[in-house]
């Protein structure tokens, strides 16, 4: 058991949380007991996860996907009310990290994506230097690639644009990135791979000549967590459980 501040001050070492600007509060964003011994870690803070927490008896969740978002309506009504008043009532803290569990070198989703595709020669790009480029160990096809997301993600990618090129350079980022396309392109890059699609992005990639793989906004951001819960379970004498709420998107 350990205390919640304890478990705080590691993440924010370990996720460099103040380095930057986000869309949402990172760190704690409902307080519960002072005290942890069981956390339970998710992508997002939804009401499934938090009654599987209350199952488990947690004492605290862990997700990538929190709230209080930028722009989002600040009143406490309806669903957000609804999951909130459980945490509460549960006395579970709900603490999340949002764009440094996306950017983390060693760990983060990005990081961990290109880990699992073997990537070499990494750099970062893009406006907030969350995109992540690298050379493939050896050339693949872009059905070669499709394969190899479905493996790893447990998700067939969508592909839109050119599907005969050999692709060497790609670059990734996890999520809501798609935009990241242009900047993907500009670098030269032979595909590029992100969570979600939008109209445009289809357009875009038969025009730049870049493959694009909509990979699933969740299927590509439960690695960051998970590898972090595994990083929280190693430092400190606490049970640590990884639940995985399926979406499709």
């Amino acid at each position: 058991m350990i205390k919640i501040q304890t478990l705080l001050n590691f993440c924010h070492e370990i996720l460099d949380s103040a380095a930057g600007q986000d869309y949402v509060p990172n760190g704690l964003q409902i307080e519960g007991k002072p005290h942890i011994q069981r956390l339970v870690t998710g992508v997002t803070a939804s009401a499934d996860l938090i009654d599987a927490a209350i199952a488990w008896q947690a004492d605290a969740i862990l997700v990538h996907h929190g709230y209080f978002w930028k722009n989002e309506p600040p009143t406490i009504t309806g669903m957000k009310y609804r999951r909130i008043a459980r945490l509460i009532k549960h006395d579970i803290n709900l603490i999340a990290y949002h764009l440094p569990l996306d950017s983390q070198p060693e760990f983060g989703n990005n990081a961990a994506l290109a880990a699992r595709l073997g990537l070499t020669d990494i750099m970062y790009f893009g406006a907030s230097r969350l995109g992540l480029a690298g050379y493939l160990p050896e050339p693949l096809t872009v059905t070669q690639l499709k394969q190899e997301l479905h493996a790893h993600l447990h998700r067939v990618p969508l592909v839109v644009g050119p599907e005969d090129l050999l692709l060497h350079r790609i670059g990734l980022c996890s999520g809501g990135a798609q935009d990241y396309i242009t900047d993907a392109a500009a670098l030269g890059l032979d595909a590029f791979i992100s969570g979600e699609i939008s109209e445009r992005t289809t357009h875009i990639a038969r025009e730049e000549k870049i493959t694009y793989f909509s990979a699933g906004h969740h299927a590509t951001e439960r690695d960051g967590v998970r590898l972090l819960g595994e990083k929280i379970s190693q430092q400190f004498a606490l049970d640590v459980r990884f639940i995985d709420i399926e979406n499709p998107a």
